[in-house]
């Protein structure tokens, strides 16, 4: 495993495997990997079929048959497995743009490119549904909403870190274009993410990739867009 840079916080140290890296772990290593998951939908289909405060970490446990000990082993909250798989994204965003070659590229594409990569390496099982119900959630439960901002907040901080690292780019106390890049990503992201997810139509992975697409391209315009009276 590629090691982790010093200046990502311990809650996203954690890296996000594709299907075949999980298929060549030790059987120990999958078998964790496994209790994650079932964790995860568990909880998603508990909180939605009976409410976020209407399902107790003890019963979440019970009915994946683990002991709290291993849940805190594994999530730090009841937000925290809810709020996974959009989580499991960034925390993959960032090991991307760890390592992602910019061959001169303009920092909104390269942040866009980095984000398409990473959807298209979600797990193919079950990955879009889950991320709608951690949306539909977070939507009506307010710790789960502000868990889920504090997250982004990190993971812009973290991305602005590592990106301030690997390249040539002026201290943002001197030059703030970077972070507002950074933040214009995220706001393109989620814009795409809601309409997605308020979709009639089915969402899938493909959908999201072209919403994220038009959005991204639709940034410079917004910033030049002129307000006249009616």
């Amino acid at each position: 495993m590629d090691s982790i840079a010093p200046t990502r916080p311990a809650v996203l140290a954690r890296r996000v495997m594709t299907e075949d890296e999980l298929r060549d772990l030790p059987l120990r290593e999958r078998k964790k990997a496994r209790t994650r998951q079932a964790l995860i939908d568990t909880a998603l289909e508990l909180f939605t079929e009976r409410g976020f405060d209407g399902v107790t970490l003890d019963e979440l446990c019970d009915a994946v048959e683990i002991s709290k000990r291993t849940f805190f082993r594994t999530f730090t909250s009841k937000e925290d497995v809810a709020g996974a798989p959009t989580h499991d994204l960034w925390i993959a965003f960032l090991d991307d743009i760890e390592s992602r070659d910019p061959s001169g590229a303009a920092i909104l594409p390269f942040l866009c490119d980095a984000l398409l990569s990473v959807i298209d390496r979600m797990p193919a099982e079950g990955w879009t549904r889950r991320v709608l119900l951690n949306l539909r959630l977070a939507d009506k439960t307010p710790s789960l909403d502000a868990h889920c901002r504090y997250m982004c907040d990190l993971i812009t901080r973290t991305a602005l870190d590592i990106l301030s690292r690997r390249f040539d780019v002026p201290p943002e106390r001197d030059d703030p274009r970077l972070r507002l890049a950074l933040d214009m990503a995220v706001a393109a992201f989620h814009h795409a993410l809601e309409g997605w997810a308020a979709d009639p139509a089915e969402p899938t992975r493909a959908s999201l990739t072209a919403r994220i697409r038009d959005t991204f391209t639709a940034v410079p315009g917004a910033l030049t867009l002129l307000l006249t009276p009616r």
